[in-house]
């Protein structure tokens, strides 16, 4: 089973001003793939880092509904030295630290798939995972043979 990480951003995607057609695709793809970890057709993975960031929004009802899919992890990644040693490498990418700890929670999570709406990190090239926006995870999934 394919096992994925989502990033802040893709998290908050559902809530942008959706009248741009852009967010609102990629807001239905990262629905989409939710809908796909309720039914148990790939595994999420959380992090420290997610925690923490989600912590600062100021809205408390999209801090709950999003802190609300951490119980539906199967994967938990917690502060360590490895996770930060791993950070400090990705930092080397040109990554700002928040990025780079979050993808290597992923990594040390052993996803396959970083799922970012950020357009600086979606440049990035990361040798052990697939970084993605929504729409391209959907297409590699369903139309990839």
């Amino acid at each position: 089973m394919k096992r994925i990480y989502f990033d802040n951003c893709s998290y908050n995607r559902p809530f942008d001003d959706q009248s741009q057609i852009v967010i609102r695709l990629e807001s239905d793809a990262k629905l989409h793939i939710q809908e796909l970890v309720k039914n148990r057709k790939l595994e999420l993975a959380w992090s420290f880092v997610l925690d923490y960031e989600n912590s600062f929004n100021p809205f408390a009802d999209k801090r709950e509904r999003i802190q609300a899919w951490r119980s539906l992890a199967t994967h938990y990644c917690s502060f360590s030295i490895q996770m930060m040693e791993k950070a400090k490498s990705l930092m080397q990418l040109g990554l700002r630290q928040a990025d780079a700890s979050h993808i290597a929670c992923a990594v040390l999570s052993q996803a396959g798939y970083f799922i970012t709406t950020d357009k600086k990190i979606l440049n990035k090239s990361i040798p052990e995972i697939q970084v993605v926006n929504p729409l391209t995870f959907i297409e590699r999934r369903f139309y990839a043979n």
